[in-house]
C-alpha cells in the first residue's frame, strides 16, 4: 500500500486537493480531525497536556482548545510553549496515525493520504513513500485566509510567515501543486498526480 504526505500552508488549498485525491479512491486521514478526536475526551493526550498547561485548558470534559491557544501563543517563550505542545500532540497523533494505516492496510486499501499541516515537523514524511505539496502566492493566500475565517489581513499574514515556506516545502516534496489559478485547473492538476500515483508499481 502506498502511503502519501500531503502538505501545505494556510489558504494554499491543501483541503480541496484532499478531496478531489479522496474522490479517485485514496483512503484519507486527517491528522487534524484525529487530534481532535484524540482531545475531545479524557484520553492520554489530554492529561499529558493538562500536566504541561495546566487545569485550566480542561473544561466540561474535553480540551479547551482557545484557553489552550492562548497560554501557548500569547506572553513569554512563545516558541518554547509552542515546541512542548507539538512534542507532546505529535507523539499521541502519529501513534493513532499509524493504527489507521495499519488498518487500512488490512482492508486491502490501495494508497492511503496523510493529510499533515505539520508534516515535516512532526516526521511523518518519513511514513511516506512519497509527498504531495500545495503551494500559492502569498497575496492569494492571505485573501482566501481572509475570506474563509473572517480575519483581519495582518494577521492572516502573520499567520502564513509563521508557517513553512513554500521553497522548503517544494524541496522536500515529490510532486508539487500550484495552485494560484481556478478550482477546475486544480482539480486538473491534481487528478493528473492521484492518477500517476496509483499507477505506479510498487517498489516495497
Amino acid at each position: 500500500m502506498k502511503v502519501i504526505g500531503l502538505c501545505g500552508g494556510s489558504g494554499s488549498g491543501k483541503g480541496t486537493v484532499a478531496r478531489i485525491l479522496s474522490d479517485l479512491g485514496f483512503c484519507h486521514i486527517d491528522t487534524d480531525a484525529v487530534y481532535h478526536t484524540l482531545t475531545s475526551f479524557p484520553s492520554p493526550c489530554v492529561r499529558e497536556l493538562i500536566d504541561a498547561f495546566g487545569e485550566g485548558i480542561f473544561k466540561d470534559g474535553r480540551l479547551d482548545r482557545s484557553a489552550l491557544f492562548k497560554i501557548v501563543f500569547e506572553g513569554e517563550d512563545i516558541g518554547e510553549k509552542q515546541r512542548l505542545l507539538n512534542r507532546i500532540t505529535h507523539k499521541h497523533i502519529k501513534e493513532r496515525t499509524i493504527a489507521l494505516i495499519e488498518k487500512f492496510k488490512g482492508e486491502g486499501k490501495e494508497a492511503v493520504l496523510v493529510d499533515a499541516p505539520l508534516l515535516f515537523e512532526s516526521e511523518f514524511d518519513k511514513l511516506c513513500s512519497s509527498v504531495i505539496c500545495v503551494v500559492a502566492e502569498e497575496n492569494i493566500r492571505i485573501n482566501r485566509i481572509v475570506e474563509r475565517d473572517g480575519i483581519e489581513f495582518m494577521k492572516a499574514r502573520m499567520r502564513i510567515r509563521s508557517q513553512l515556506p513554500n521553497d522548503y516545502l517544494i524541496s522536500r516534496s515529490d510532486y508539487v501543486i500550484e495552485n494560484n489559478g481556478t478550482e477546475e485547473e486544480l482539480k486538473l492538476a491534481t487528478v493528473a498526480i492521484g492518477k500517476k500515483i496509483l499507477n505506479m508499481k510498487e517498489e516495497k
